[in-house]
């Protein structure tokens, strides 16, 4: 059964259910369009491009201050906080409104993961890959896939996430 964590502008549903490996599966639907699961490479191309409009530091900087707070549950602080940074996106609102949340959610369900040493420091890496490295989204998203906990940890330690 579907666990809801929002629902942007009353046309973009945000929620958790099952997926392949668990129950931590992020969802969304937009309106009049099927439900799916997006994956990592597809919102980084999407918040690369945004940060060619808006400034890629600025979206890293606006990412930290939600990344921080985050845990294992979804908190309502935290998702206001989220729609209320992405106020300040004007044409693109929508969008960041959607894409932090989904990756929000992401990291919720990193920290939720059987046996996780690294949860949602993950999602940072590959953020920070991203905007401020400027690594190519595909590249971002599969970094860290069949890395060990020994060699990313370091890494990650010595970024200070």
């Amino acid at each position: 059964m579907p666990t809801f964590i929002k629902n942007i502008r009353e046309r973009n549903l945000i929620e958790f259910d099952k997926g392949s490996f668990d129950g931590w599966c992020v969802y969304l639907t937009r309106r009049g369009q099927p439900r799916y699961a997006p994956k990592d490479v597809e919102y980084f191309t999407i918040l690369k491009e945004l940060g060619d409009r808006h400034g890629h530091q600025k979206i890293y900087d606006d990412f930290v201050k939600f990344y921080i707070p985050t845990g294992k549950t979804v908190d309502a602080q935290t998702l206001d906080l989220i729609t209320e940074i992405t106020n300040g996106y004007n044409n693109d609102v929508e969008e960041m409104d959607i894409w932090f949340t989904v990756i929000y959610a992401g990291m919720i369900a990193e920290e939720n993961k059987a046996k996780t040493a690294l949860g949602k420091r993950i999602k940072r890496l590959g953020m920070h890959q991203l905007l401020i490295e400027n690594k190519e989204p595909a590249y971002a998203a599969g970094y860290s896939k069949g890395k060990k906990y020994t060699e990313l940890n370091p890494f990650m330690k010595a970024k200070n996430f």
